[in-house]
């Protein structure tokens, strides 16, 4: 029996364990919109261009993206497909899984739900939370995301930031200034990376929208139908009662 709780007891606190384990900071609040087909548009080509080329998304197919507002094959072809590949075929990775072993020393991780696994928030955060340091392989780190391994592909666009630590009523605090202007400004690559973030959770359930519209549908119909019911009901007693 003392077996069984101390199994049970490792086994509620590993989850917590885990999460305080990793550093963390505060998180900037993802403006995600998933009905903004055009959002949708842009950040899906972001994806193909900066993350197709080592993370996969191998539960997505290209031309389910004519349900974001791509007219044809055709168009997915042209805006979407930079391979040789159909636009009926899945989006898969060009890396194989030991090259991005060797090249990053892990395999860079497929993409279909990451964030519905991490949050919209944390991708958020993420992608802007890069800085240069020379400590480490890939010459950047993050400050979500302590020595991760994949370098910021996105660092032309964003420019370079450097890490600047400050000590505040005893407490050791982070931040991040930007050392190196990149193409856009600050407030282009924050609408950068919320598209491709709102992308990204689009992806993670395709057929949310609708799942969501059908089930304000159900609803509006439970509730009419209630109320036929409860007019029934009272048609049908009031000589009774």
């Amino acid at each position: 029996m003392n077996k069984i709780k101390i199994f049970l007891l490792v086994l509620f606190m590993a989850p917590m364990s885990l999460f305080a384990a990793e550093p963390g900071m505060p998180l900037d609040r993802a403006p995600i919109d998933t009905t903004d087909n055009e959002a949708l548009q842009r950040g899906a080509e972001s994806f193909v261009n900066y993350c197709l080329t080592c993370h996969g998304a191998s539960f997505m197919r290209y031309n389910r993206h004519r349900d974001i507002g791509l007219d044809s094959e055709a168009e997915v072809l042209d805006k979407l497909v930079l391979t040789d590949q159909k636009a009926g075929e899945l989006m898969l990775s060009a890396m194989r899984k030991n090259e991005g072993e060797e090249w990053f020393g892990v395999a860079p991780p497929d993409l279909s739900v990451i964030a519905r696994s991490r949050g919209a928030d944390w991708l958020y955060t993420y992608l802007r939370a890069f800085y240069r340091d020379d400590t480490t392989v890939p010459g950047w780190n993050n400050l979500v995301f302590d020595r991760a391994a994949m370098p910021h592909v996105l660092y032309e666009l964003q420019g370079e930031q450097k890490l600047v630590v400050q000590t505040v009523d005893g407490k050791e605090v982070k931040s991040l200034e930007l050392a190196k202007p990149g193409l856009m400004t600050v407030s282009e690559y924050d609408q950068y990376v919320a598209d491709l973030v709102n992308y990204l959770v689009y992806l993670g359930e395709p057929g949310a929208n609708d799942r969501k519209r059908l089930g304000i549908m159900v609803m509006i119909f439970l509730f009419g139908m209630l109320g036929l019911t409860y007019a029934l009901y009272r048609e049908y007693w009031k000589d009774i009662h």
